[in-house]
Parts: structure tokens; sequence; C-alpha cells
């Protein structure tokens, strides 16, 4: 599932933290539907609320932070796993290299 990044940063903080004040519904679902319709998809702002709640500490899971270090780590992870697997290719090559050259 890829992420759209085309909201702006106004849009889910408004759209989450007028989900956060449900007084005026019945639950906290009515007023995420209430508000959807006016900024985002109801199923957004209730992903934008929820991350919000895990970047408070109200909710269990990762926080953006740790979302993005996450990523990070990965990012690097695979570049050394490319550089690596260059080094073991060159190093192979110039074995088979240095082993022939001393037969002729």
């Amino acid at each position: 599932m890829k992420k759209s990044e085309h909201y702006s940063p106004e849009t889910k903080i408004g759209g989450s933290a007028g989900a956060r004040a449900p007084w005026h519904y019945d639950s906290e679902w009515a007023a995420i539907c209430s508000i959807a319709g006016r900024s985002a998809a109801a199923e957004t702002l209730r992903r934008w609320l929820r991350q919000d709640e895990q970047d408070a500490g109200e909710r269990a899971g990762q926080t953006t932070a740790e979302r993005e270090r996450i990523k990070q780590l990965e990012r690097e992870n695979r570049e050394l796993r490319q550089a690596n697997e260059i080094l073991r290719k060159a190093s192979a090559f110039f074995t088979r290299r240095s082993s022939t050259a001393g037969s002729f």
C-alpha cells in the first residue's frame, strides 16, 4: 500500500484535531465521517487520528519518528548489501584472474 502525500500538514492537523473532539457526535466515527466530507476520506482521517494518538503515546504502536528511522535503516541495509555483493563479485573476479595469470 503506497501512501499518498498530497494532503497539506494543515489539513492533517485540522482533520485529526476535529475528530479528537467528538463531543457533538455520538461516537468518534460519527465525528470522523462528519469532518471527512470537508477535508479527506473518513478512513484517511481515522488513520491520521490513530497515528496522532501513537505519536502522543496514547496508543500502542510505532511513532512517526520510529517509522522514519526504520525506513532509513532499511535503506542503509539495502545499500550495504549491494556494496557487499559488488565487493564479493570483484574479489571473486580478481581471485580467478590472479590464479589464471600464473599458468601462462
